[in-house]
């Protein structure tokens, strides 16, 4: 028996699939006070309630190791510790490439024009040639949306400047959105850097 669809929301639809989500507010009294601890805490749980896993990755060792559990499970492909260094150095951290001092275009055409894939550029510790998914667009259902939050980096781990972020939204692993959250009332509201 179907439900009338006004009580759904389409969130993605194609030739093969339809995905609907069923949303019932939780009611809630509004205070006039809440603090950027709090607030961040209940951001975190709502995304928690639409499927993101929380991490808790506050330092860039565990982001990179995070980032090659993800990468491994959506390639099913176990890198050898060599490739993953070697990968990762050049082709999501581009060192010691044209594009190390400024990789943000590079990055974003990677992601949004490659259909996040790097054609053959793992070379396996035999020889042989790999393509690597960093998102599969084909079948979203493959990838792996995580939350993060008061994750740091410093200049001595090779940051411009020292940076915490409060909450960080992971897609397979990559950091793509850092969310900057401030308590209410405040006049700054609330930051997405992408």
């Amino acid at each position: 028996m179907l439900k009338i669809m006004n009580s759904y929301n389409i969130l993605m639809t194609s030739d093969e699939d339809t995905v609907v989500a069923e949303y019932t507010p939780v009611p809630k009294t509004a205070t006039t006070y809440q603090s950027e601890a709090e607030l961040e805490k209940e951001f975190i749980h709502m995304l928690e309630q639409q499927g993101y896993e929380y991490l808790p990755i506050h330092k860039e060792e565990d982001l990179k190791n995070n980032l090659r559990d993800r990468l491994s499970e959506l390639n099913n492909y176990n890198f050898t510790d060599n490739e993953w260094e070697r990968f990762f150095k050049k082709e999501i951290a581009l060192q010691n490439t044209p594009f190390e001092e400024n990789p943000v275009l590079l990055k974003t055409e990677i992601v949004q024009n490659e259909v996040g894939q790097f054609p053959e550029r793992l070379e396996c510790d035999d020889g042989t040639k790999r393509n690597i998914y960093l998102i599969d667009k084909k079948n979203i259902y493959n990838n792996k949306l995580q939350v993060i939050n008061q994750y740091e980096v410093s200049k001595a781990e090779g940051a411009k400047q020292n940076n915490r972020y409060d909450v960080t939204i992971l897609l397979n692993g990559l950091p793509i959105v850092h969310i900057e959250l401030k308590k209410r009332g405040s006049e700054e509201g609330v930051t997405w850097r992408v």
